[in-house]
């Protein structure tokens, strides 16, 4: 019976990639027919979420995580995206063995004390199982499905499909290196030995952050497409949700710590901020629950930034900071943004001060301030998507833009639902003190090759010059 349902499972993978493009196709033909008559967004919408929703695995990755970049789709695209979850079938105890014999051979069994078939999460990519080594260390395993290399690649293709709905949209953004960036950033993914790397990465740069918990990797049980670290405990986010101000507030600053630090000092960002990819260890303490940490987990979408870039953010912090017009010009096209007329910085500054709002507000305040969080946002992105389209609209996006706008709306989201009260601006200045783009090169490069990423791990640009 459970090779019936591996077999089905596989026969599922594979049509599947046949029904993706018969799928796109009628959804792009029936797009183009309805914007011929001038209507049908609404019935478009749900359209794409319906052939969106029978896929599994990367390209539901991919269009939950357009979601989070403004007007990267348009909005009731983005709505319906939003109500979407992935459904990746897990492997059965009989093609976990085979997975496994082929990742570290047959005698695969006897490198563990335990190893539980059934699995702890199902993931896009694939699944973790719960696992004991045999010096007694207990395991998280991230066993790769089948065929993702092909799957991932055939997804990408249609990536396409998304962005071609967009630019159809009257789009005040252009998306085409954003799509690149993503294309890299999934691909990347599949590499669970780059992954290890990156695990590494981390201890090393949040070692003097002893709070953000990150996950040992055990070399010797791991491949390129079998990931064994060490199992943290941990509760959800969720469940602190009605905890107390005081332990809601220092779970905001280990997830900053856990965010911000590399980014600001490393130039490196964990790029999905997603509520699975960390959990909160506390024990008890009388009436209460202690905060002992926050755990770190899923390292495969991680972006490795140009020092020039992370000096173009703290650029434009300070240039917003002393509401200098031409220094904050200059900050945005440090980042790569071209065709920056009047209007169009005008526009963006007014997305950079409501982004960066809780950092240069210098007073203990909640991440939306009095805003309700089903509205943060809503308002302002409303307004200088408007703005831009009234500029020609269409204005070319840095790819760099997608991870870091992805995590500060994703760390935002998590510090409204805690309802942390926190003096953002004094943790954000603590952060960048003494900011300086050489010595952050030289530390980005030392980390980099500790771990043996080395140049190949560094951002394109300096690879060239390297």
């Amino acid at each position: 019976m459970d090779q019936d349902n591996e077999a089905n499972r596989l026969s599922a993978r594979a049509t599947r990639y046949a029904r993706l493009g018969v799928n796109a196709g009628a959804l792009a033909a029936r797009v183009g027919v309805n914007r011929l008559r001038g209507g049908g967004r609404e019935t478009d919408a749900k359209a794409l979420a319906s052939a969106l929703g029978s896929m599994k695995g990367p390209l539901m990755k991919v269009a939950q995580m357009l979601t989070t970049i403004p007007d990267a789709v348009p909005a009731d695209f983005a709505a319906e995206l939003t109500k979407l979850q992935s459904q990746a079938p897990p492997m059965g105890a009989s093609f976990v063995r085979r997975r496994m014999r082929a990742e570290l051979g047959p005698d695969w069994r006897e490198r563990f004390a335990e190893f539980d078939l059934k699995p702890a999460a199902a993931a896009s990519l694939g699944q973790v199982h719960r696992a004991v080594s045999l010096s007694g260390e207990r395991l998280a395993c991230k066993l790769q499905y089948p065929d993702m290399a092909s799957a991932v690649e055939t997804d990408l293709s249609n990536l396409d499909l998304l962005f071609s709905l967009h630019r159809r949209a009257s789009a005040a953004i252009d998306t085409r290196e954003m799509a690149r960036e993503i294309r890299e950033r999934v691909r990347e993914e599949l590499d669970y030995q780059r992954e290890a790397k990156i695990a590494r990465l981390y201890r090393v740069m949040l070692a003097d952050r002893p709070f953000v918990r990150v996950p040992r990797v055990d070399e010797s049980l791991s491949t390129r497409r079998l990931l064994s670290m060490e199992w943290l405990d941990g509760e959800p986010l969720t469940a602190f949700e009605t905890a107390s101000q005081e332990a809601r507030d220092a779970i905001a600053v280990g997830l900053f710590d856990a965010w911000w630090r590399p980014f600001l000092r490393y130039g490196v960002i964990h790029g999905d901020p997603h509520l699975g990819n960390y959990t909160v260890a506390a024990s008890p303490e009388g009436g209460e629950r202690r905060i002992d940490g926050v755990n770190l987990f899923d390292y495969g979408c991680v972006r490795i930034f140009p020092p020039r870039f992370v000096h173009g953010v703290v650029e434009l912090y300070r240039a917003l900071e002393a509401n200098d017009k031409a220094r904050i010009a200059h900050a945005f096209a440090m980042w790569g943004f071209t065709r920056l007329t009047p209007g169009v910085t005008e526009a963006m500054t007014m997305w950079a001060r409501f982004m960066c709002g809780p950092i240069l507000d210098d007073r203990v305040r909640t991440a939306a301030d009095g805003v309700k969080p089903s509205e943060y946002g809503r308002r302002e992105i409303g307004q200088v998507m408007r703005a831009l389209r009234a500029e020609g609209g269409g204005l070319p996006v840095p790819r760099e833009f997608v991870f870091l706008e992805r995590a500060t709306i994703g760390l935002g989201s998590a510090f409204l639902r805690l309802g942390a009260r926190l003096n953002f601006h004094r943790i954000y200045e603590d952060a960048i003190a003494g900011f300086d783009v050489e010595a952050l090169a030289r530390r980005q490069a030392g980390a980099l090759e500790a771990v043996g990423l080395g140049a190949a791990g560094a951002p394109a640009e300096r690879r060239a010059s390297a």
